[in-house]
């Protein structure tokens, strides 16, 4: 089924086995999704897998199971419409030692593959995460602060520079044992995205369902097990920045009463308490310091941090105070 890559030939018999699931729902991101499969079948070995879920559309399912025939194993979402749905159908599919999930508008950076399953080599290590860098349409924004590439889908400011346990993974970059998948359960459909509406949390939640269900495994994040993950022109309005950091909120209320508000809370509190903090003084510094254009850029990322954080809270508190009234 995947074609056999030159290097793929030594110590297959002991290297772990992946398969990797790529969700995919509209043609509006066909050449990034060609892409990323094309980028992901020149890595994978003769014994993984690779698997295509396409979320309720037909000409997509046509389009992808035509191109990628023999190569991939192309499927129609099974279940719940969203990108839960999609994924569990992907679980379902797999046969493969190791479950890996990758966006359709992520690319994989060269040795993806092995540095994924070499972290496998310790037993305890329930999953693995990377480190998603963010492809600009254009310049980056210079309003926008890198502790806020959560945002869009990426890896921010703040995560650990070289391996280390986390409490969850970034959704576009992440592996699971297929074993702690099958025994935790499916990502929950009660949260996470449909189509464009910017929600999420569902591998948060997953995350911490797998640690509460055995603290004695960890869930390791590694900077180098790299994808580049393509932002694109609407996510890149203030607009979007506060809708999303809005419905954040909304999201981790939501996880809270599902995993615990302590479990649920827990890398928020450092987040908000050390990262946020020194973010805003570093831009006041730098604005300080600059002049013009760099001074504007610079005040921009420190009132970003503050509105973004409040339209978070805010997003909680909405969400808190109607489930509380019988609202939701």
């Amino acid at each position: 089924m995947i074609e056999t890559t030159a290097r793929a030939e030594a110590g297959v018999a002991t290297r772990t086995s992946l398969t990797v699931v790529v969700c995919a729902y509209t043609e509006e991101r066909l050449p990034l999704l060609v892409e990323s499969l094309d980028a992901l079948l020149s890595q994978l070995h003769a014994t993984d897998e690779l698997i295509v879920v396409i979320d309720y559309n037909e000409k997509l399912l046509t389009t992808i199971g035509e191109r990628y025939a023999r190569r991939a194993v192309v499927l129609e979402n099974r279940c719940a419409r969203g990108l839960s749905g999609a994924r569990n159908t992907g679980v379902a599919a797999a046969t493969r030692d190791v479950v890996a999930f990758v966006d359709d508008d992520a690319t994989i950076a060269p040795g993806w593959v092995e540095a994924m399953c070499r972290g496998y080599g310790q037993p305890q290590v329930a999953g693995i995460g990377g480190y998603a860098q963010p492809v600009w349409p254009g310049r980056r924004p210079g309003w926008f602060p890198p502790e806020f590439d959560w945002v869009v889908g990426c890896s921010h400011l703040g995560l650990p520079r070289s391996a280390a346990p986390v409490r969850n993974f970034i959704g576009c970059n992440m592996s699971f044992r297929r074993s702690v998948l099958t025994e935790a359960g499916d990502f929950s459909t009660a949260i996470g995205r449909v189509g464009n509406r910017p929600v999420g949390c569902e591998e948060t939640e997953l995350c911490i369902r797998i640690s509460q269900r055995d603290p004695s495994t960890t869930l390791m994040f590694d900077p180098n097990v790299v994808v580049r993950h393509s932002v694109s022109e609407n996510r890149v309005t203030v607009k979007y920045f506060l809708d999303r950091c809005f419905s954040e909120g909304l999201s981790k209320y939501k996880v809270s009463g599902m995993v615990g508000r302590s479990d649920g809370l827990s890398s928020e509190r450092d987040y908000v308490l050390t990262v946020l903090p020194f973010g805003v003084v570093r831009g006041l510094v730098d604005a300080v310091r600059g002049g013009g254009a760099v001074r504007r850029a610079a005040a921009g990322r420190s009132l970003a941090i503050v509105v973004g954080c409040a339209a978070t809270v805010t997003g909680y508190l909405y969400a808190m105070t109607h489930a509380r009234l019988g609202l939701t």
